[in-house]
């Protein structure tokens, strides 16, 4: 499993999320056990599908995206240099608003990747 956190890149959701102050990516590949009688008691495994998730927020910068369930292209960048972001399509699965009381409002969106994930080059 990959874990990254982007503090300092940013999110382009189709071009529609600003003010974005970091990201997380969830990268993962199922392991299926195939142990059988010939392996002697030890457990062997083999590759399986592959999937990706995870969450930004931001500061609120006009109206929240779209809706729970919103399909949208997503670019997770590491840098402004426009190689390193990794890139999908995702559903949004989540939308969290939160107000403090120093009248700061953030957004934060969980979402689930669709079909492949392209991963960042040098």
């Amino acid at each position: 499993m990959a874990h990254y956190s982007g503090k300092a890149g940013q999110v382009d959701a189709a071009s529609e999320v600003t003010g974005v102050k970091s990201w997380t990516l969830d990268y993962t590949a199922d392991t299926l056990e195939t142990t059988d009688f010939a392996d002697a008691g030890v457990k062997s495994y083999i590759i399986g599908g592959s999937g990706w998730s995870g969450s930004f927020e931001g500061l609120k910068d006009g109206v929240p995206l779209g809706l729970a369930g919103a399909s949208v292209s997503i670019a997770l960048k590491e840098t402004q240099t426009s190689t390193q972001k990794w890139t999908g399509s995702a559903f949004i699965t989540g939308i969290h608003a939160n107000t403090a009381s120093d009248g700061i409002v953030t957004y934060s969106y969980d979402f689930q990747g669709t079909g492949a994930l392209v991963v960042p080059s040098a």
